[in-house]
This record gives structure tokens, C-alpha cells and sequence, in this order.
């Protein structure tokens, strides 16, 4: 039953083979890389205007220098991370910058805050489009927390399915979004070229105000830069594009950026001709399209856009987490689960946990997680400057051609970027002082658990000069995973009982593993026989089961016991089981049942 409902939700597995069929297309792969930062144009602009309205209304010219700034600073940041793209094909944006050109730490400070900023940005957005549904249908107010929860429990659904099904569901309210914004740029710039609104509305440029300053400047400055959160999503997700993935990675971001640019311009500049005043019950953009349009059809459809688009740039964390934790777990600063693909291609192991951590936050919450906004920007500043910082660090090193104009690209941007960073501290600091707590416990957990996958490594690779001693048993069937103390010791134990052959069975997801894995096998153990089963479908249970079943049917025709023995390591502490000895208990879950074959492990402990 169980089975039956997982098929209906996520679809029938597929093969490995089938992974280029799951790479996205430059259309599919702006909607949905892009849902982010497109979304925070519905914002961005906002968070400027409640700034400036602190010394009045006629300090709302300063949005537009403001507004130029922010595009300078997306300029620095669109071409840096197009140079990353290029140099950093493989993906990793801003935590492998970080971690090759100024170190491990540095490094995992960019990959940390990611990854928490990629939970806080589905925590938010979700959280921000339930707003906007229960705001139009006020008697659904009271179950905020639930409707939240169903949107993060679907995304999360969708985006296990794979990555191409999730982008062509999501890419057309997406383009929407774009449509409804273009239409009520081109039309509020008609209607002001025309005459239909009148100049006296707003302030003119350059009108002398009192009481604004060069602080109240820079904070408006940072928060109108929170409309540049999303912008490094590209560059983490490359290995989900077609062939040639970094030149389409790289067009796709050109593309983001420019209509980023655009839209952003459009409304800075619509709220400014208009005098729009921030309200907490309206929004600039409703108060725009409703002076522009009045409440018809065309207002209604870009509010409902516009909410459809704060709930869909949850998508883009759902693509870039889960490809920022490989990248991680590669590296053994968390769990190497992360590394696994799950029936349909994707990373699922990440896709659900990033869907887990998001309902957390928005339970802990009550769905108001309006306050975690500048918590969720200064953590995508931080790694901005850090990976600029990286690049200026790799050209000054490999001066390669061309590197004096690169350079000053990174280092206007890793400028601007610190100094947003620094100006989030100093004028928001009751939002994001978490910060300084949780990364580094996130660091100090990432220490930990390279530190155990290196000192496990260290006592089970073959090399070691530590003898195993022969156990007595007996094995017929010995699943292997590599050529370790574990499975040496297991051996040993087959070896030392009088069994009428010993068979080492060894499940590849890659053809190229399993042809490594034989020549190794026959210099280490030529006298016993390997055979090895490729599974399509990334699963080990599956192929090993349907094998042990084969031997166990020409077994009971010859009369005589099959035996399946499970490597199995034993750390020094308990909780550290979680990490490693998963498959060993599925394994020996699944083949406990049948009726003619013994199950039993042989266990290594860890002396450290």
C-alpha cells in the first residue's frame, strides 16, 4: 500500500540513464532558478520607501539614486557569477569560490549560510503568499499556519518528482508574473507620457530635504538590495542545465539579471511618479496597479500573480539546496545521504529535509515570518562578499587572461556587497544577530562530522597496518560496498567455515564504478567470486533481494542453506549508527522475512 500511494505521488522510478532527460532547458530553467529573485520585486521597492518615509514623503526621490545603486551592485553581481559559472562549472557557487581560494572555513561560513538561507527562503516565501491569499479571503486568517504547511508539503511533492516535471508546472505562473509587471510598467509609463498623471504628485529630483542623512541613505540602500536575494541560485544549480550547462547556466543568468533590472527599475520608479506610500495593509505594488488600473480584472490578475510568485520562489531554495548539500556532503561536512539520488533523479534526501526544516520554522513562527526578512538578506550578503572576495583572490593568483578587468568586477562587487553586509548589522541588528549563533554551531557541526568520516576512514580503509582477526562463522553471501576493514573482516569470517561456496555481491549505480570496482576486487581477492549487479534505479535493496532470491530458488533444489552475512561497522558512540549503517538495516529488514535464508551481520567496531 504503501509503495502504491509513494508511485502516485512521485511517479514510477527512472533510470540512471534517463538523467539528461531530467536536465532543464534555458525557459524551464529561468522560471524556476529565478523565482526568487523575480519575487522580490513585489518587496524590494518597498522596503526602500519605508526607510525613506521616516523623514517624509518628499524624500522619495532619493529612490531613484538609490535604485541605481542597487543596479550597480546586480551588475557586479550578475558578472561575477557569470565568471564563477565558467571557472566553477561543476556547481558550487559561492561555497567552493569560497572554500579554494580563502580556505575551508571561509568556505563552509558561504556553504552554512546558504543552506539556512535556502530554508528561510521557502519558510518566507510560502509564508508571504499565504499572507496574500488570506489576506483577499480574511475567514481563512486563523489556519495561516496550515495552508503554509500544505503549500511546502506540495512543493515538496512536485519537486520530487524531478527537477523537469517541477519546472514545467511552475514555469508558467511564473512568466505570468512577468507578463502581469510588464504590462503594468509599459501602461504607467504610457499613462505618465501622456499626460494622464499628473508631475505634481511627487517631488522632484534633487529637492532639498530635511533630516536625511547619509546612514538613513545607506539603510535604504541595503534594504532596497534585499530584492538581490536568489541572484546566486544559478551558479549552485549548473549541473541541473542541458550540454553545454555553464554557457546556458551563464545566458540563463544574463537573462534573470536583465529582467530583474527591469522590473525592479519599472516599480521603483512607477511608486516614486505615483507618491506611493508604504502601507502594512496594502502593498506598493496593489496601490500601483489600482491607480493605474482601478479594481478590474488586470488589478485582480497581478495581485494574484503576484502572490502565486512569493509562494513559487520557495522553488528556487528546492533547487539549490539540495545541489549545495552535494557539494557539502562530497566534502564529508554532512551526511553523505545527501549525495543520493532518489527515484526520480533528484536529490530527494535534501528536497525533504529542506521541506522538513521550512515547516519548522514556519510552525515556530505562527506563519509570521515577516522579521526573519533581513536575517534571511544578510545571509546571502555574506556569501556574496565572500565568494567576490575568493575570485579576486583566484585572478590575483592565476592572472589569467584578461584579469585586471575581471578583478575590478569582484571587487567592486565584494565592496558594495561587505558594506550592505555591515549596514544590515549596524541598522538591524535585533533581526539578524542570530546569525552570529547559528553559523558557527553549523560550522562546529560540519567539523564534527568530517572529523568522524575522517577517523572512521582512517581505521576501515585497507591500507592500515591494523590486522583483522579470522572470526569463526559461516557466509555464503556477502553484499560488499568496497574494499574495507569491514568487509575483510566479514571475509575472514566466511573464510573460517566450511561452506560450500562464498559469493561477495557488489550493487553499481555506474558502469565505470563497477569496472573499477571488479579489476580492484580480483588483485584483493581473487580466490572468491564477486559478482556485481547494476541497478537502473539507484536502489540496493531491490537488485541484492531479487539475487538472494535466485540463489535461494536453485538452493532448496539442491537441498542445502543460503546464508546472507552483513558487513556492519560499530562506531564508538551510539548516534553515529545514523550516518553509516542505514542500507546494513534495510538490508537485513528486507531479507529477515524469507523463509530459507539466514540473515546475520558481522559487526567492526571502531576503537575511536
Amino acid at each position: 500500500m504503501l509503495s502504491s500511494i509513494k508511485r502516485f505521488l512521485i511517479g514510477r522510478p527512472l533510470k540512471s540513464n534517463a538523467l539528461g532527460d531530467q536536465k532543464l532547458n534555458k525557459t524551464k530553467a529561468l522560471a524556476i532558478l529565478s523565482s526568487d529573485a523575480l519575487s522580490s520585486v513585489a518587496y524590494g521597492p518597498e522596503q526602500i520607501l519605508i526607510v525613506l518615509i521616516t523623514v517624509g514623503a518628499a524624500a522619495f526621490w532619493y529612490s531613484i539614486p538609490i535604485a541605481i545603486g542597487v543596479l550597480i551592485l546586480l551588475t557586479a553581481l550578475i558578472l561575477s557569477y557569470r565568471q564563477i559559472i565558467f571557472a566553477y562549472p561543476h556547481g558550487g557557487g559561492a561555497y567552493v569560490v569560497s572554500k579554494n581560494n580563502l580556505g575551508i572555513n571561509p568556505g563552509l561560513i558561504a556553504g552554512g549560510s546558504l543552506l539556512v538561507d535556502y530554508i528561510l527562503t521557502v519558510a518566507v516565501s510560502v509564508s508571504a503568499g499565504t499572507d496574500a491569499i488570506t489576506s483577499a479571503f480574511p475567514s481563512l486568517h486563523a489556519y495561516n499556519v496550515g495552508i503554509a504547511i500544505i503549500f511546502v508539503i506540495l512543493l515538496t511533492i512536485l519537486n520530487l518528482r524531478g527537477v523537469t516535471e517541477s519546472a514545467s508546472v511552475l514555469a508558467y505562473p511564473v512568466y505570468l508574473f512577468v507578463l502581469a509587471l510588464f504590462i503594468l510598467i509599459g501602461v504607467g509609463l504610457y499613462k505618465i507620457l501622456t499626460g494622464d498623471v499628473s508631475p505634481e504628485l511627487h517631488a522632484s529630483i534633487g529637492t532639498p530635504v530635511a533630516g536625511i542623512s547619509l546612514f538613513i541613505l545607506l539603510r535604504a540602500f541595503a534594504s532596497g538590495s534585499s530584492a538581490l536575494t536568489g541572484v546566486e541560485a544559478i551558479s549552485n544549480a549548473i549541473p541541473n542545465f542541458k550540454d553545454p550547462a555553464p554557457n546556458n547556466a551563464a545566458k540563463t543568468l544574463i537573462a534573470m539579471g536583465s529582467l530583474l533590472a527591469v522590473l525592479f527599475t519599472g516599480i521603483v520608479f512607477l511608486a516614486y511618479y505615483l507618491s506611493i506610500v508604504p502601507s502594512a495593509e496594502v502593498t506598493v505594488v496593489s496601490q500601483i496597479a489600482e491607480e493605474i488600473f482601478g479594481r478590474n480584472f488586470m488589478y485582480f490578475f497581478i495581485q494574484g500573480t503576484t502572490a502565486l510568485i512569493l509562494i513559487l520562489a520557495a522553488n528556487t531554495g528546492y533547487s539549490a539546496f539540495p545541489l549545495l548539500a552535494v557539494n557539502l556532503a562530497k566534502d564529508k561536512f554532512i551526511p553523505r545521504m545527501f549525495t543520493i539520488r532518489g527515484d526520480r533523479l533528484g536529490y530527494s534526501n535534501g528536497i525533504i529535509i529542506l521541506g522538513l526544516a521550512s515547516i519548522i520554522l514556519i510552525v515556530a513562527f505562527g506563519g509570521h515570518t515577516e522579521n526573519l526578512i533581513p536575517l534571511y538578506a544578510v545571509g546571502v550578503f555574506i556569501p556574496f562578499t565572500l565568494s567576490q572576495s575568493g575570485m579576486m583572490v583566484k585572478w590575483i593568483r592565476e592572472k589569467p587572461k584578461g584579469w585586471i578587468v575581471k578583478l575590478t568586477i569582484n571587487s567592486i562587487g565584494a565592496m558594495i556587497s561587505f558594506i550592505v553586509t555591515i549596514i544590515f548589522f549596524l541598522t538591524k541588528f535585533v533581526h539578524v544577530w542570530p546569525v552570529l549563533i547559528f553559523l558557527p554551531i553549523i560550522i562546529f557541526m560540519f567539523h564534527r562530522i568530517r572529523r568522524h568520516y575522517d577517523a572512521v576512514g582512517d581505521q576501515l580503509r585497507i591500507t592500515t597496518c591494523e590486522q583483522t582477526l579470522p572470526i569463526q562463522g559461516n557466509v555464503i553471501i556477502v553484499p560488499v560496498a568496497g574494499i574495507t576493514h569491514v568487509v575483510e573482516n566479514s571475509l575472514n569470517y566466511a573464510k573460517s567455515l566450511s561452506a560450500d561456496q562464498i559469493i561477495a555481491v557488489y550493487i553499481s549505480f555506474e558502469r565505470e564504478d563497477e569496472k573499477k570496482f571488479e579489476e580492484k576486487w580480483k588483485k584483493w581477492q581473487p580466490d572468491i567470486r564477486l559478482v556485481t549487479l547494476h541497478s537502473y534505479y539507484r536502489s540496493i535493496i531491490q537488485p541484492l533481494t531479487k539475487f538472494v532470491d535466485t540463489v535461494e530458488h536453485k538452493a532448496s533444489e539442491s537441498n542445502y542453506q543460503v546464508t546472507v552475512i552483513i558487513p556492519q561497522f560499530i562506531p564508538k558512540k551510539g548516534w553515529h549508527n545514523i550516518l553509516h549503517n542505514q542500507s546494513s538495516l534495510l538490508i537485513r529488514a528486507y531479507l529477515l522475512y524469507r523463509r530459507n535464508v539466514v540473515v546475520t551481520t558481522v559487526p567492526y567496531h571502531l576503537k575511536k
